[in-house]
């Protein structure tokens, strides 16, 4: 049975399969005596066996066939207060490692005291079966390896606030489909990184982390950057046993199934299987075969560009050792007058460009990384059709290909006169005149009180001589514009419904019977306001 990526089925094709197989169910009772359903899957052959666990949100039909056939006993759990386990559900809540909730942990420690266990325990799913384990992994030392798909580390930057910005359509489209609509209003009361969400955030925790991981991601995905610095944590940061150990898949794949009529995939994006090397990775920590991944690269990852030249780079699978793959020069685009991007800084003494962001009539969203909405790299042109809200620049045409791979961000110096707003960034790839596609690559929102800090709100805005400075992340690409092409960008301040809008009052949401209004927003470029967006780029 294939399942759609809807925060619980893994991406590059992988299969969750329903196992027509006999199981064993039993209740196991966590520390507060909550009892939860648990299937128990034996391969042939004598135990005991290393254990694989999955832990989930779906119901306990998910079990990968192919880890009992290989001689693997996989533990299948639903999670508290879903499917057929006891207690209030609260999806993630019990997870990690709040005092007396350590249902994760609580579970491993079981699966050590089963006659058929043979000591070695590790973990496997996709999205939410994702975030379980990613919860779980500070929690116990009792796991040997993890296969941690489409997941992010820090819960709250990653996958609730992105620059202090609710992601509407995402949270709450996802929170009705389980059936916990309850949860919606609890998350929107903390729109700051306050001690609630240090629950939520393995990241920070990755020295008490044992269990080294192989991580999958890729560019489209809503965990993108979550499941990226969740591998860099733990390899780099990570506890005795996990640093140094971690292996990083990182595809062309959005969250769901690739929908995009706007660019042409290639079918070599299907060359690296990740079924082969997450079982290689757990035949090497549960079995204990040390050439297990002999001939297995630290690091894939997908280059994208150009879908139209057979000859032009990109579009392949390439290898590396850790991530970024290699040294960028952090190459700064200054925007200027006309809506230039160029690499030479502004020298002029004023220079700004100006909008009218109506919260009422915001910026559609249209591709990205999306969850229900359609997600992927779309062309933008009819986005800002018809718009006077969205700032377009444009670079030179490139007489060479440019590669970019990393982390990509977007300073701005902006005011505006309402008290606070938000402003978007839209890095796109301009195809040659003929063509004339803008193709979204990434896109990112910064709200402008949650410049300084996540954890607490900047002072107001005070009018438009009030200039700040905004960081806006756009998350991280492998991408090559080729030559002929132009980089491009959009600036705005709206990206909706994937981002809840902004009322420009100062309050955090928009509130039913509550007036909105209109913000005149203003972009600063000049030489005491560089703004400018900031490329990985590789040196030639």
């Amino acid at each position: 049975m294939k399942h759609r990526f809807r925060f619980g089925a893994p991406a590059l094709g992988l299969l969750l399969i329903a196992l027509p197989l006999q199981a064993e169910t039993v209740q196991v009772a966590m520390t507060d005596g909550t009892k939860l359903a648990t299937d128990i899957h034996l391969p042939k052959g004598d135990p005991p066996f290393p254990v694989v666990l999955l832990r989930s949100t779906y119901g306990r039909d998910l079990t990968p066939e192919h880890l009992v056939k290989a001689g693997y006993a996989v533990v299948v759990q639903d999670v508290r207060g879903m499917g057929d386990s006891e207690g209030k559900p609260y999806v993630f809540h019990y997870e990690g490692w709040r005092e007396g909730l350590t249902d994760g942990a609580d579970t491993v420690a079981w699966i050590h005291q089963q006659p058929w266990c043979d000591g070695k325990v590790g973990s496997y799913g996709g999205s939410a079966l994702g975030i379980t384990q990613v919860l779980l992994a500070p929690a116990t030392k009792g796991l040997r390896a993890q296969f941690i798909q489409v997941a992010p580390g820090d819960f709250y930057r990653f996958a609730v606030y992105e620059g202090g910005v609710f992601r509407k359509n995402m949270l709450e489209q996802w929170l009705t489909l389980v059936k916990q609509p309850h949860i919606i209003p609890i998350y929107k009361a903390h729109p700051r990184y306050d001690d609630f969400w240090s629950y939520y955030n393995a990241d920070a925790r990755a020295g008490e982390i044992t269990a080294p991981a192989l991580f999958l991601g890729g560019w489209y995905d809503i965990f993108q950057q979550g499941i990226i610095n969740a591998f860099q944590a733990r390899e780099a940061r990570g506890g005795e046993g996990a640093r140094g150990k971690n292996r990083l898949i990182l595809s062309w794949a959005s969250h769901g199934p690739d929908i995009t009529d706007d660019y042409g995939l290639k079918e070599n994006r299907f060359e690296v299987k990740p079924q082969a090397i997450y079982v290689a990775f757990l035949d090497r920590y549960l079995r204990g075969n040390e050439h297990a991944l002999d001939g297995i690269a630290k690091v894939y990852y997908y280059v994208m560009g150009d879908d139209t030249d057979p000859e032009a780079p990109g579009n392949e699978w390439r290898t590396a050792e850790t991530w970024p793959p290699f040294l960028t020069h952090e190459t700064p685009f200054y925007l200027g007058a006309g809506g230039a991007l160029s690499t030479t800084c502004p020298t002029v003494k004023h220079g700004t460009l100006q909008y009218t962001f109506d919260p009422a009539h915001p910026v559609p969203t249209h591709g990205g990384a999306n969850l229900f909405l359609p997600s992927g790299a779309f062309d933008q042109r009819q986005v800002r059709q018809g718009r006077d809200d969205i700032l377009v620049f444009a670079g030179e045409t490139l007489e060479a290909p440019l590669e970019i791979a990393g982390r990509v961000r977007v300073k701005l110096f902006v005011s505006s006169d309402a008290p606070d707003t938000d402003f978007t960034a839209k890095l796109v790839d301009i195809f040659p005149a003929g063509d004339d596609r803008e193709i979204l690559m990434l896109d990112g929102i910064q709200r402008v009180k949650a410049r300084k800090s996540l954890a607490e709100a900047a002072p107001l805005l005070k009018g438009l001589d009030d200039v700040v400075e905004l960081d806006i992340d756009l998350w991280s690409i492998a991408w090559v514009f080729n030559k002929g092409h132009r980089i491009g960008l959009h600036v705005s301040s709206s990206n909706y419904p994937r981002f809840e809008v902004n009322p420009n009052t100062g309050a955090d949401y928009p509130v039913e019977g509550e007036p909105m209004r209109k913000a005149l927003n203003r972009v600063h470029m000049d030489a005491a306001h560089p703004s400018r967006l900031i490329l990985p780029v590789r040196p030639r």
